[in-house]
């Protein structure tokens, strides 16, 4: 069916090729949506909208970010012992991260998405606290390893700054705020492997 992710027919450029790049500049010209950046940031420090300082990886500077695990699970039972160990390891709550949704999905609008897809969204209060979750020697070499040998999915985790709500919603929604900027000792006192 070509690329279905996209909805569109195998190789035609139909009127759907040539409708999506008006209709994403159209979006992108909306008053109250921030303009991304040209260029595009390095790996390691993202930095999506233009104008915004780049986050910094090695102290928290109090901009949340969004790790998003997408993948395709294969052995739910052994994923069960991975989220067991995960939660009993105390990473999330002692680096201030937390679920924002559940991973089962209730619709879908576009696509055939696989029933064994699972997306997870985990909010940081910055960038240095996500990169200390995944890097720290608890994760890397007790919890990740339950996942990988033999694989029980395949994932991909990105990590993405937090945009804040646009004016136009001023007044109707209240986005979650971290009560303090946590110090560098909260991420320095996770044991970390080498980069």
């Amino acid at each position: 069916m070509g690329d279905a992710s996209l909805g569109w027919g195998k190789g035609r450029a139909g009127p759907a090729r040539r409708l999506v790049p008006s209709v994403l500049l159209a979006l992108a010209a909306l008053p109250g949506l921030p303009a991304l950046a040209a260029e595009p940031p390095p790996r390691d420090v993202p930095s999506p909208v233009a104008g915004q300082p780049t986050l910094d990886p090695e102290r928290c500077d109090g901009r949340p970010v969004l790790m998003i695990v997408r993948g395709l699970l294969a052995d739910r039972e052994r994923l069960a012992r991975y989220a067991e160990a995960l939660r009993a390891s105390g990473l999330y709550p002692a680096l201030d991260g937390y679920y924002l949704n559940d991973p089962r999905r209730v619709d879908v609008f576009e696509g055939d998405p696989p029933a064994n897809e699972s997306i997870l969204v985990v909010r940081f209060p910055c960038l240095a606290h996500a990169r200390a979750f995944w890097y720290s020697r608890e994760y890397q070499e007790r919890i990740r390893p339950l996942r990988l040998d033999p694989p029980a999915g395949s994932f991909t985790v990105t990590v993405h700054p937090e945009l804040p709500p646009p004016p136009y919603m001023a007044g109707r929604v209240q986005p979650p705020a971290y009560a303090s900027t946590p110090g560098p000792e909260v991420a320095a006192a996770i044991p970390q492997v080498p980069r």
